[in-house]
């Protein structure tokens, strides 16, 4: 009996880890679906979100820069300038003066 009442936990405790993995989806807007596919690619949407905190919107476009030219995302010019663009208006901050 303890044993079947500990494997039950067990299975729960599993899945809500699993579940906890999952991505936080995005906010709608154009340049999600982009945005969701090619970052999540890599990383959970929780970066993004995590991130929206600070980043103005020349901090997104230049963290898409990054992502190409360090880390060797596979997103060309147009693809890039519209994930910037929709992380810059759901996700950026005013600049600070």
């Amino acid at each position: 009996m303890r044993f079947g009442v500990a494997f039950i936990l067990a299975l729960l405790l599993c899945r809500v880890a699993v579940a906890a993995d999952a991505p936080t989806p995005l906010k709608p807007g154009e340049g999600a679906e982009a945005a969701t596919g090619y970052c999540n690619a890599c990383h959970t949407s929780d970066y993004i979100i995590m991130n929206s905190v600070f980043m103005s919107p020349a901090a997104w476009k230049s963290e898409v820069a990054k992502m190409r030219a360090a880390f060797g995302a596979q997103i060309d010019d147009g693809v890039a300038a519209k994930i910037a663009a929709y992380l810059a208006a759901n996700y950026g901050v005013a600049a600070k003066p």
